[in-house]
């Protein structure tokens, strides 16, 4: 018999192993079901490393020995939610990629309320019939922004999904060649135009769209003109693009729908010089638009949703599709929604919603924190240096302004960049960073304060780890 033949003959059986106290622990705190799964997964493990000759008699006696604490931390990994929370240092404050907007705590605090039990999501507690969801945030918005009507779905894609089956289908919508947009994840303008069973008819040209090409495409045919704001891109140069107005006046003389998707959901006009040129909800109703549609996780700061508001008669027919029922949204984005605007409606929106704050912030302040973080960073390990930078909006939202602020460039004195940006990354709480010229920077615009004790904790694990590894060497 073969070294490995007899080592393969003491691997313990599942049964056997079931009758330890420290497995019957595992039972306990997990289903016998799973912890059967463990073991079998474990136990083939440790056959193919004998059976490739990896392990000896005296290891494998102690792979045995620590089945259970091993077995343990395998079910945590797999029992362990994918999704969890991580730190913004990379100064982007609507990042697509971690979630867009955060929410206040009062708002989870507000989704939580009705979250956890019973709610008149649609139930009308005046007269104790059924009632409709949109209630919740219909009149609040409509008081805002001073229009007729608003509906809200599931993220701003199927906004504009909807409005062009609802009011075009089998019909030609206007759009100019300039404004036929990628949205992100290959979403593009005409994809979702195709999908919404209108057809296409580009008027102008990619850099210069006139309204006398608007005019001269229209026909019998034509169901709707759709205005879609380039948020994420820039044009620059020998180009043209027709006043709002202009488009207006041509919707009220041809009898055709004007529908602008203002995609960053800024609902009113900003102070701030970098969104200057974002075009607020407001405004844009305010110039005689007959529907608009945007997002609610970007500038407007509240949950991921598609919000449509203006004349009656358009959220109505909207209302009635039998796709609505498709992309509609939860009691829990009614509740973060709802939320979000009362702090619109009181005035306190710029000081209580996070993305407010953050663009909000001064950078004198961000230095201040900057320079307190990089005093606890600089070790035997680590050495910072704060630098003049800028941060951006992100989302699709207002392309390539820059927001002034100060960084923190941290390097390491015995890894590479790359590595030190890999380790934070695998920490408890993942912190996301940027590299820029071999430094990694920690932009806090976008780092809530409480999370900066996070971030010193990583730094000091990534330096235990790179301790235990050079003491192997």
């Amino acid at each position: 018999m073969s070294a490995d033949s007899q080592i393969l003959q003491r691997l313990p059986s599942v049964s056997k192993l079931l009758q330890e106290d420290s497995v019957q622990a595992l039972i306990d705190l997990y289903s016998r079901e799973l912890v059967v799964e463990g073991i079998q997964e474990y136990l083939e493990e440790l056959r193919t490393e004998i059976q490739e000759g990896q392990l000896s008699d005296q290891v494998l006696s102690e792979r045995i020995d620590s089945l259970d604490s091993t077995v343990r931390s395998k079910l945590e990994q797999r029992l362990a939610p994918s999704l969890g929370k991580v730190i913004n240092a990379s100064g982007v404050i609507i990042h697509t990629n971690v979630g867009r907007a955060p929410l206040a705590p009062e708002a989870a605090e507000a989704i939580q309320a009705v979250a956890t039990g019973y709610s008149n999501l649609e139930y009308n507690l005046e007269t104790g019939k059924r009632g409709h969801r949109d209630l919740h945030f219909e009149e609040r918005i409509c008081r805002l922004l001073s229009c007729q009507a608003a509906s809200v779905c599931n993220n701003n894609a199927a906004a504009v999904l909807l409005i062009l089956n609802t009011l075009a289908r089998n019909k030609n919508v206007l759009v100019s060649r300039g404004e036929l947009v990628e949205i992100g994840g290959s979403f593009r303008i005409p994809a979702i135009m195709e999908r919404s069973g209108v057809i296409l008819k580009e008027v102008g040209t990619t850099n210069k769209t006139k309204i006398s090409d608007y005019r001269e495409a229209i026909d019998q045919d034509t169901a709707l003109i759709l205005r879609v704001h380039p948020s994420n891109y820039k044009i620059i140069g020998f180009t043209h693009r027709p006043e709002l107005s202009e488009l207006v006046e041509l919707a009220r003389e041809s009898k055709i729908p004007l529908v602008e998707d203002a995609g960053s959901g800024l609902l009113f006009s900003s102070s701030h010089p970098f969104l200057r040129e974002e075009p607020s909800v407001q405004s844009v109703l305010a110039e005689g638009v007959d529907l608009v549609c945007f997002s609610g996780d970007k500038l407007l700061g509240g949950p991921q949703a598609g919000i449509m508001v203006g004349q009656k008669e358009l959220v109505d027919a909207i209302r009635r599709n039998p796709l609505m029922r498709a992309c509609r949204v939860d009691k829990m984005s009614y509740a973060a929604l709802e939320w979000t605007l009362i702090q619109y409606d009181n005035g306190n929106y710029t000081k209580v919603i996070p993305v407010q704050r953050m663009l909000s912030a001064p950078a004198e302040e961000i230095q201040t924190r900057a320079q307190r973080l990089g005093k606890l960073l600089d070790s035997e390990v680590f050495s910072s240096e704060i630098k003049a930078g800028f941060s951006l909006i992100g989302g699709g939202s207002a392309p390539e302004e820059q927001i002034p602020t100060y960084v923190l460039a941290v390097t390491s004195k015995q890894h590479s960049v790359n590595e030190l940006e890999r380790q934070l990354r695998k920490s408890p709480t993942p912190v996301i960073a940027r590299i820029e010229n071999d430094q990694l920077i920690l932009d806090l615009r976008t780092v809530f304060p409480e999370q900066e004790d996070l971030i010193v904790s990583a730094f000091a694990e990534i330096a235990s780890r790179f301790a235990e590894i050079a003491s192997r060497k």
